[in-house]
C-alpha cells in the first residue's frame, strides 16, 4: 500500500511537470513592434537592363553645306546622229586660175560619159543583189539582215557576232520602223532584237543593248509590257508591228543582225556628195 501511494504521487508530480514545460514551450507572446533601424549603406551597382524601346524621331537637322566638286565620271555612251545642217555662208572667191591650154577633150569626154554609164549600172546591181538577192536592209550607216534560222537568244547573239555584226539594235524611231516594216514584209510576226534585262541586285533591272550601252532615250514597249511588265524573262522580241515585248530567252524564233558600214566607204560617199555640190 505505501508501494502504491508513492507510485501515485510519483506519476502526479511527472504530470504537472509535463505540462509546465509544454505551456512554456508553445505559448510564447510576441513582445511591442521596435523602433525602426538606421538605414543601410548604398549597395552594389547592378547589371545593365536591357535596351529599352526606341524614341520617337528627332526633328530634321538642318542642312549641311554643299560638297565639293566630284570626280568626272566616265564618257557615256555615243548619241544618235544628228540632223544635217544648214549651209554655211559662201566663203570670198579664190584667186584668178592661170590659163588652160588647149586640148582636144571631145573624145575623153565619150570615155568619162561611158563610166559613168557602167558606174550606174554596176551600182543598180549592187542594190539588186543587197535587196532581192540578201534581202538586206540598209541606212547611212548600217546593214540589216533578218536570218530565217530559228534559235535561241544565246545562239542568234553569236550567230550574228560570228558573221561579223551583233544583234539588231533599234535606238531610234526611224531604225525600229525599219526593222519592223522588215520583218513584216518578209510575213513574220516577230523576231529577235539585241536588247536584254541586266539585273542590278537589291535595285531592281535594267535594259541593255547588245553592244552593252545602257538602254536610254527611245524605247518601243508593248502598252502591256508598261502596264504590266514581264519581270521574268530577260530577252526581248520585236513585233511586226513595231512594239517590243519580253520573252523566255530559250524560245527559238528568227533574228535580224547588224553590220556597220565601212567608214572608208562612207567618207568617200561623202566626200563625193561633197566634190559634186
Amino acid at each position: 500500500m505505501p508501494r502504491l501511494l508513492v507510485l501515485c504521487v510519483f506519476v502526479a508530480i511527472f504530470s504537472y511537470v509535463s505540462v509546465s514545460i509544454e505551456v512554456c514551450t508553445s505559448s510564447l507572446i510576441p513582445g511591442a513592434k521596435g523602433d525602426q533601424g538606421e538605414i543601410g549603406d548604398d549597395g552594389d551597382q547592378g547589371k545593365l537592363g536591357k535596351n529599352g524601346p526606341p524614341g520617337l524621331p528627332g526633328v530634321p537637322g538642318e542642312s549641311g553645306l554643299k560638297g565639293e566638286l566630284g570626280h568626272t565620271g566616265k564618257i557615256g555612251p555615243t548619241g544618235d546622229r544628228g540632223d544635217k545642217g544648214d549651209k554655211g555662208v559662201d566663203g570670198p572667191a579664190g584667186l584668178k586660175g592661170k590659163p588652160g591650154t588647149m586640148c582636144d577633150c571631145g573624145r575623153y569626154r565619150k570615155v568619162v560619159g561611158q563610166l559613168d554609164i557602167n558606174v550606174g549600172k554596176l551600182g543598180n546591181a549592187v542594190k539588186f543583189v543587197k535587196n532581192v538577192v540578201l534581202g538586206l536592209r540598209e541606212t547611212e550607216e548600217r546593214y540589216y539582215l533578218l536570218v530565217k534560222e530559228p534559235k535561241r537568244f544565246r545562239e542568234a547573239s553569236m550567230n550574228c557576232k560570228l558573221r561579223g555584226g551583233n544583234l539588231a539594235m533599234p535606238k531610234s524611231t526611224n531604225i525600229n520602223r525599219l526593222m519592223a516594216d522588215y520583218v513584216s514584209q518578209a510575213g513574220l510576226t516577230r523576231v529577235y532584237i539585241g536588247v536584254q534585262t541586266q539585273t542590278k541586285g537589291m535595285d531592281g533591272s535594267s535594259h541593255v543593248y547588245a553592244d552593252s550601252t545602257p538602254l536610254q532615250g527611245f524605247a518601243s514597249w508593248s502598252q502591256e509590257e508598261e502596264l504590266q511588265p514581264n519581270t521574268n524573262s530577260s530577252c526581248v522580241e520585236l513585233l511586226s508591228t513595231g512594239t517590243w515585248a519580253h520573252v523566255e530567252c530559250e524560245a527559238t524564233m528568227f533574228f535580224i543582225c547588224e553590220f556597220p558600214k565601212s567608214r572608208r566607204r562612207r567618207g568617200g560617199r561623202e566626200a563625193a556628195a561633197s566634190s559634186s555640190s
